[in-house]
């Protein structure tokens, strides 16, 4: 899948994203050890792009635990992404916003955000792929998929159900933006994942609460390389190229 040059000459351009290993944060899980240190833990391991999610606390809390994740990253060329909470990006400082499908709309979101930074969407099924399309037809809103759910996560109880490789390799299929695949997803699924023809794993409990970070974080890396996915080039905007 060929990562797109993206944007006008001389425009705006976004940071380099690489989805192969992403980390989304769970502060339950991160237990003593915290989420920031989790965090730098995993990206010195080779996690490449890390999102904040934490549904459960106030803005005030959130903003001060991204703002020590954004500390936590500085000087790794890591990029941070938000769940959900696009209003608080610029107070974090953070690079870019992810939304659900019951969160704010991408458009809406794509205005809060401006130009420059990243946005990405989860996508469950072959419906909300189109409605993704129509909404960004030119490949100027989004930035990324989430694709699942790959399997049963108590990560999230509310997701959507399960459906396996297949399902995620025929949304990847139709996608016109890099994916990733989200939901109870290991290291032991990069093989098939890889050949579902995503271009990253999103990962919670695989890193989050693992009594050695950094290994579990090289055993996916490993995993993901071994099955032929050797991360994006650094793209300035990874939008795929039209057909």
């Amino acid at each position: 899948m060929p990562a797109g040059t993206g944007g006008s000459a001389g425009g705006p351009r976004r940071p380099p994203l690489d989805l192969s290993i992403y980390l989304v944060t769970d502060t339950g899980q991160c237990g003593a050890l915290g989420v920031p240190e989790t965090v730098r833990r995993a990206v010195a391991a080779g996690v490449t792009l890390v999102q904040l999610r934490d549904p459960d606390c106030s803005d005030a809390e959130f903003v001060a635990l991204g703002r020590s994740v954004r500390d936590a990253l500085a000087g790794s060329g890591v990029p941070l992404i938000v769940n959900d909470r696009v209003h608080l990006v610029a107070a974090i400082g953070a690079q870019g916003a992810h939304v659900g499908q019951g969160d704010l709309p991408v458009r809406r979101a794509r205005e809060l955000l401006g130009a420059t930074a990243l946005l990405g969407l989860s996508v469950n099924s072959t419906a909300e792929l189109a409605a993704a399309a129509d909404v960004d037809p030119d490949r100027t809103v989004i930035d990324y998929l989430g694709l699942g759910i790959y399997r049963p996560t108590a990560t999230k109880p509310d997701h959507a159900p399960a459906a396996g490789p297949a399902h995620i390799a025929d949304l990847a299929a139709g996608s016109p933006w890099p994916t990733c695949a989200i939901g109870g997803v290991k290291a032991s699924d990069a093989t098939p994942l890889r050949a579902a023809g995503v271009d990253g794993l999103a990962v919670v409990s695989a890193i989050c609460g693992r009594p050695d970070i950094e290994a579990a974080t090289r055993e996916l890396v490993a995993a993901w390389a071994a099955a032929g996915g050797l991360g994006r080039p650094a793209a300035l905007d990874v939008r795929k190229e039209s057909p």
